[in-house]
């Protein structure tokens, strides 16, 4: 891979990660203070992003891998979710957000996938490159949040009471044209698939990649994907309000503070994966979100306040090591002609079921700890915690690595 290939792949991932952490951070916080959501119309609209993951595999699988070059697809998603982003910055009722935010997801979730086959696809060894590329993604996560918090204030107690968390989406509207535009210029990316070949259902439906499933070890991956995602609904929905309701002072841009570990163990993930193994690394991630949650639990604003930094901070461990691993080792599982349909599988199993169960289950828990408009947090976060520590339990039974 050239430098100037790597170029643009960094420019794309920047963009692409830039665009969600530019608005979907602060989403809560907007919802239930800009809007007045409630608790079960906040589930709903996170509950968007495991739609929009659900539809994805059928996306890759009808266009993706077998009629259209990879980046144009992308372009055409990220013109038309410009237009949705904009639709939204424009909506103070939530009966129009939520159809919006819904278009959008179904729209943003297949980008997840076509990213990582784009660059894939221009990798001679993607263990060893894929995380130099990858970085940038979460380095325009963290510029988002910098921005909303100590560039523009929009998350300040004063901001947030002018109504200004609604520019966040203006912001990434702005961003996705230009990755929309961007994505024209990519290096091609070609569908793998034989067009002479005739077009069965499970190609239009993607289900090739399903046949990953009768390998134990990868069912076993699968399956842990959906039920540590659950965890991580909690984090995406609860978070940012949780930080904002304790009184925490820039909470967007301090969350960046994960996103900055994150570029650390992105930088470490080819070290860990080659030298450990990937069960090995995928069990130190699960145990990072269980201690994360704990940290939250009994964190506070004051003299623990510590806590919620190193819990922050964890997430380069929880997330790195777990997800971006896994869609290095899908990559490996998966044969050449299914490569975009199996990253729209993990996708599935990720954002699609197991956010969807999470984010139900985040709003349900919240509400059964919140009383007379009070949550108790610390009970909040220990279920996360506890579901964490029984993924791991599963994973580390079940899942035989090969690798050393």
């Amino acid at each position: 891979m050239n430098a100037r290939i790597q170029s643009q792949l960094s420019i794309m991932m920047f963009l692409e990660f830039f665009i969600w952490g530019g608005w979907f951070v602060t989403l809560g916080t907007f919802l239930g203070n800009n809007i007045q959501a409630s608790d079960g119309q906040i589930a709903m609209a996170f509950s968007t992003q495991s739609w929009g993951a659900i539809i994805a595999p059928f996306i890759i699988g009808l266009i993706a891998d077998r009629y259209f070059n990879a980046e144009r697809i992308l372009g055409v998603l990220h013109l038309l979710g410009a237009v949705l982003l904009y639709l939204m910055y424009g909506t103070a009722d939530f009966a129009l957000f939520y159809p919006y935010v819904l278009g959008y997801m179904i729209a943003y979730m297949p980008t997840l996938a076509l990213v990582n086959s784009i660059s894939f696809n221009q990798m001679k060894d993607p263990t060893k490159e894929f995380s130099f590329v990858r970085v940038f993604g979460t380095a325009g996560w963290i510029v988002s949040g910098l921005i909303i918090s100590y560039a523009f204030h929009w998350d300040s107690e004063t901001g947030i009471a002018q109504g200004m968390l609604k520019n966040t989406f203006l912001m990434t509207a702005i961003a996705s044209a230009i990755l929309g535009l961007f994505s024209f210029i990519l290096p091609k990316t070609p569908p793998r698939a034989n067009r002479s070949e005739k077009v069965k259902l499970s190609d239009i439906l993607g289900l090739d990649a399903l046949k990953l499933l009768g390998d134990k070890n990868f069912l076993i991956f699968f399956i842990s994907s959906i039920l540590i995602s659950i965890p991580l609904a909690f984090y995406y929905q609860n978070t940012n309000p949780f930080l904002v309701e304790i009184g925490m002072e820039n909470a967007t841009g301090k969350m960046t503070l994960g996103q900055g570990s994150e570029l650390l163990f992105m930088l470490l993930l080819p070290y860990f994966f080659n030298k450990f193994g990937f069960k090995k690394t995928i069990l130190v991630s699960m145990l990072a979100w269980a201690l994360r949650y704990i940290l939250f639990a009994f964190g506070d604003v004051g003299e623990f306040s510590f806590f919620l930094i190193l819990g922050i901070a964890l997430h380069g461990v929880c997330y790195d090591f777990f997800f971006v691993s896994g869609q290095i080792y899908t990559d490996n599982k998966a044969g050449l002609k299914i490569k975009s349909q199996a990253q729209g599988l993990i996708t599935l199993a990720t954002y699609g079921f197991g956010m969807f169960i999470g984010s139900i289950v985040a709003g349900k828990v919240k509400d059964l700890f919140t009383e007379n408009g009070l949550t108790n947090w610390t009970n909040v976060w220990l279920v996360p915690s506890g579901i964490a520590i029984a993924v791991l339990i599963l994973f580390m039974l079940f899942f035989k690595d090969n690798q050393k």
